[in-house]
């Protein structure tokens, strides 16, 4: 049976012992009800994974002892995928979650035209990718950028393969053809629920973005982020 498995961010290469937060504490000693002696693991989402035996078993500063430190090797490939903030906010962290369930390695929180809301708790967001993280049993956190406007990221973006998914009638090429093994940082920009205007496609189009399609399905915007997702980390 896998050990329980959880996030301390902060986390010291140099020393020994480790004074874990309240809430993780709190569920450690009272509702996992772990006792001193036993182990569990601790990642900080960088790469690094810490074997650890609990040594004191306090419910609000539980403190544990490093026993083994390994490195994950980086997956190698950073899939990015830039989605329009939504109105249903648990719709976006249903999104959020499944992301990092597949393996992306950052998320932009777009602000497009259409977009219909733009506030966005930072703090929940992150929470929801560590818990999908651990869930996962991965050692690599997603990087949550704050919300930018498209324009911005078209601008900036360096990935090697740019891909812009959006229902206009057009030329578009099916995003599973796409797929170029050798390429190892993309980016897929998924607009809102009304979808992208004209001028930002175009925009896009001469930031040398690729018109894509994900389906012969029109597709709700966190389903249209998942779909991508998918090919670009499993493809």
């Amino acid at each position: 049976m896998a050990l329980p498995f959880f996030y301390k961010e902060d986390i010291d290469s140099s020393g020994t012992d480790l004074v874990l937060d309240e809430d993780t504490s709190k569920h450690i000693v009272q509702v996992l009800r772990m006792q001193n002696g036993e182990q569990l693991q601790l990642t900080n989402g960088k790469g690094d994974l810490f074997s650890c035996e609990i040594i004191s078993d306090n419910r609000k500063k539980c403190v544990v002892k490093v026993i083994q430190r390994s490195r994950i090797p980086d997956p190698g490939s950073k899939i990015t995928i830039a989605i329009s903030l939504i109105k249903n906010t648990s719709r976006f962290e249903w999104f959020l979650e499944k992301a990092t369930e597949l393996g992306v390695s950052e998320i932009i929180p777009l602000i497009c035209e259409r977009t219909e809301k733009t506030a966005f708790k930072s703090e929940r967001m992150k929470s929801i990718l560590v818990s999908a993280m651990l869930q996962s049993q991965q050692c690599w956190l997603p990087f949550l950028q704050q919300p930018q406007k498209v324009q911005q990221v078209v601008k900036s973006a360096t990935h090697q393969q740019k891909f812009i998914a959006h229902c206009i009638d057009g030329e578009k090429r099916n995003l599973s053809e796409m797929m170029n093994e050798s390429l190892s940082s993309k980016i897929i920009l998924i607009g809102p629920e009304g979808d992208f205007t004209a001028a930002e496609v175009d925009q896009a189009l001469q930031g040398h973005f690729i018109a894509v399609a994900l389906g012969e399905t029109r597709l709700r915007t966190e389903t249209a982020g998942i779909a991508a997702a998918s090919l670009l980390c499993l493809v």
